[in-house]
């Protein structure tokens, strides 16, 4: 048996980081990522169903004060432990705030703090009125108190936002009984004096709103849409609290080829958790949606959560309430279909993988330009432009033609030259690819979507950007890259304007670019446009031709525009060109051989040296003796199989893979020099939920080679009590004589442990008599 150590940072089912990984005896159970599940509702006698409330969290329990049931406003506090799954009234002595909705609570250290709100007798219509109080409820004491200040206080507000940062509570918009605000307040939650302060905001604020979330993560204040009128946006704003400045955060998914915001909506909620956000609920645009929005403050891109298998996810509602224990998010009551108030209860466990450095690490790679093996010779000034040949042959069909049809020149020119077309690699100058016809601006940003699928500008407020993308279209339908062409016509259509579009029109007609000169068209002859568009200067200078197309256009406006909208189903993405070029496309441009098991794999040195530390230092140091090197993941040989499913995650970000894969490559990330440990998270997510009766002498085997004795215990585990079906596998068959024998002392034990277990039980009775 193989005595390699197998090494990890973080251990399975436990926060040891001993070379030995742990795992529970007994079948690790462990909460499925991204799964929705109901928890217990709250009992009428307990608390009312309810909305507009709020829900805290403090320790191993939420808290839930006040809302409306419907008939009355409330102001019980109750509470759910998450352990025990059980709710019950908070203990609470003092006297409690006035029945309130639409008000906020925030925690700081060992307190809850409850703010404003509306209050009065909604069943009569009478003593309604918005508060600007604040009370202090003490969780370990159960003592309500309510706060006096000195000097100026907020105005009284309600379906506000509040949130705690530098030991302070920041309250922020909110309705003020006639109108919509946008101011903001604060005051500390520590000392004896109790003196709010106005803040002055600077920067892109958002627009009054109100019934609106907040989170706080890294220093700032999210707030997402809200009702603001006919201002009402789904633009995400952030605030700075140490600046104060408020920052509107762009949405460039249409760079990016990422999904849109969520909807605008009002009583949603929002929260954050790792270096993520979570946009739950509320009302879009007259429907109740149930789907769970994420946004990536890493990324800057919105997505939608897929839900794990069997989920119980909830009903659409609003004005319900969340908040986050650990690693999972807690959502509580809310209004839901024909204006129901709800009382139930759902538990949604996030998924907190590290990201995916696919595109940030190809990215770098290109911005360092190490190993360079192909260089671009762009237009007419012959600027030379460096790349991987690797990386481009894998997203273009046009330039790999290029490339093979320039690497036959030369290959032709060692033949005339040595006789020979086998020269070594150092001796041989870089390839060289000729395109005159691109504009090298162009083709940098081409080039940089390759490796990253996001278009990125040097100077992004620069006014002859329209013009540069017009460019960068051109190359995106000469590389055939359809999604680029996409994109770039997304981008043409979102920044196209009055002040631009007869420069446009001029270049796409210049260019022969139908589809945008059709669209420039289009917009120059819309009624809201003409008139400035033809009194301009610019349109006096155009030419002749132009112009009586314009007049044309407008005199027959229904001719039919040609559609520019994305549409992203059309062409590939990276990751599906890479999992090709990895499966066949690649193979006629190897340039390493990895060796395992005697067994030569052919690879790629750029796309190794762009994702793995390992590889790049290697490279960087020396080249292999003969262009090949034995692969081994610490002291561990892997098996075949376990390292296919390494390579897919290193040219495509892959972590599909058979949980005895996993074993295997648990320490990859460490050894090999990887951006975080992404890949070792989904291998212990892989092994806590993934082992059967079905894999489990593949476990065994792999974990006895590897010496993780604490798999092999728990493997031999579920042998034992699985052992009529288990045998029965042809793999038993195959296992080797020393497992074997471990098997049958687990058997023997396992029977030494029931006996034992029934003369215990027949004492207990005995003693009983």
């Amino acid at each position: 048996m193989s005595t390699g150590r197998f090494v990890s940072s973080a251990s399975i089912g436990s926060t040891s980081t001993s070379s030995s990984t742990q795992i529970s005896a007994n079948v690790p159970i462990s909460n499925t990522a991204n799964k929705w599940k109901r928890e217990s509702d709250c009992d009428e006698f307990v608390g009312a169903r309810r909305s507009k409330h709020t829900v805290v969290a403090y320790k191993e329990a939420i808290y839930v004060f006040g809302g409306d049931n419907g008939k009355n406003m409330l102001n019980d506090l109750i509470r759910f432990g998450v352990k025990d799954k059980s709710w019950g009234r908070a203990f609470a002595t003092g006297t409690p705030p006035a029945p309130r909705y639409h008000h906020s609570a925030v925690v700081h250290g060992t307190s809850m703090f409850v703010f404003g709100g509306y209050t009065g007798d909604i069943h009569s219509n009478s003593n309604l009125t918005n508060k600007n109080d604040l009370f202090e409820y003490n969780f370990q004491n159960g003592q309500w108190t309510e706060w006096k200040f000195i000097g100026r206080t907020p105005v009284a507000r309600s379906a506000h936002g509040a949130a705690v940062y530098d030991g302070k509570l920041w309250i922020y918009a909110g309705y003020d009984g006639n109108a919509r605000l946008n101011d903001m307040w604060t005051i500390r939650l520590t000392g004896e004096t109790h003196q709010w302060e106005e803040v002055e905001q600077k920067g892109d604020r958002p627009p009054t709103c109100c019934n609106f979330p907040v989170a706080v993560a890294r220093g700032c204040m999210y707030v997402f849409s809200g009702q603001s009128g006919l201002q009402i946006t789904n633009t995400l704003f952030q605030f700075n609290f140490k600046d104060k400045t408020w920052r509107r955060i762009s949405t460039e998914h249409i760079l990016r080829g990422a999904p849109p915001p969520p909807a605008r909506r009002y009583g949603h909620t929002m929260v954050h958790h790792d270096r993520f956000l979570y946009v739950f609920g509320g009302a879009a645009d007259s429907t109740l949606p149930n789907d769970l929005h994420c946004y990536d403050l890493d990324s800057q891109i919105w997505s939608t959560v897929t839900p794990a298998p069997e989920s119980q996810i909830p009903s659409g509602r609003l004005f319900h309430a969340a908040a986050v224990i650990g690693d999972a998010m807690y959502i509580f009551g809310g209004t839901i279909d024909n204006n129901v108030r709800s009382g139930d209860t759902y538990r949604f466990q996030f998924s907190s993988y590290p990201k995916c450095t696919l595109h940030d690490d190809f990215g770098k790679f290109l911005q360092n330009r190490q190993f360079c093996d192909v260089q671009f010779i762009v237009g007419t000034e012959e600027v030379k432009i460096s790349a991987h040949i690797a990386m481009i042959v894998a997203r273009s069909q046009f330039l790999r033609s290029k490339i093979l049809a320039a690497r036959d020149a030369r290959n032709l020119h060692f033949e005339k030259l040595f006789g020979t077309t086998d020269v070594r690699l150092a001796e041989q100058p870089i390839l060289e690819v000729q395109l005159p016809d691109a504009q090298p601006e162009a083709f940098e940003i081409v080039l940089n979507y390759i490796y990253t699928d996001r278009i990125v500008f040097k100077d992004p407020f620069s006014h002859k950007l329209v013009l540069i993308m017009m460019d960068v279209y051109q190359l995106a339908v000469q590389f055939n890259i359809p999604r680029l062409e996409q994109l770039c016509v997304q981008y043409l259509e979102f920044k196209i304007s009055k002040l631009n579009v007869l420069d446009a029109l001029y270049n796409a007609d210049r260019m022969g670019l139908t589809l945008i000169k059709d669209y420039c068209l289009g917009f120059i002859v819309k009624e809201d446009h003409f008139y400035n568009i033809v009194m301009s200067a610019e349109f006096a200078a155009l030419d002749k031709p132009l112009i009586v197309e314009i007049i044309r256009k407008r005199l027959n406006p229904s001719k039919h525009t040609t559609d520019m909208k994305y549409d992203k189903t059309i062409g590939t993405t990276l990751e599906s060109d890479m999992a090709v070029f990895l499966k066949s496309g690649g193979k006629e441009f190897c340039d390493i051989n990895l060796v395992l098991e005697e067994k030569i794999i052919p690879a790629h040195k750029s796309i190794l040296a762009a994702r793995c530390t390992y590889f790049q230092a290697m490279f960087r140091s020396f080249m292999p003796a003969d262009n090949t090197v034995n692969i081994q993941i610490g002291d561990i040989s892997p098996s075949l199989e376990a390292f296919d499913s390494l390579l897919r995650y290193i040219y495509y970000g892959d972590t599909k893979m058979p949980p005895e894969d996993s074993l295997y490559l648990f320490q990859a990330p460490c050894f090999y020099g990887f951006a975080n440990n992404r890949l070792q998270a989904f291998c212990k997510h892989n092994l806590e939920n993934n082992i059967t009766y079905d894999n489990v002498l593949q476990i065994l085997e792999a974990s006895d080679k590897m010496n993780v004795l604490d798999i092999k215990n728990y493997a031999l585990k579920m042998v034992v009590h699985n052992f009529s079906q288990v045998a029965k596998l042809p793999k038993m068959q195959d296992l080797s004589r020393e497992l074997l024998l471990d098997v049958i002392m687990a058997i023997a034990d396992m029977k030494v442990e029931n006996k034992q277990r029934i003369h215990d039980t027949f004492i207990s009775q005995y003693n009983d008599i």
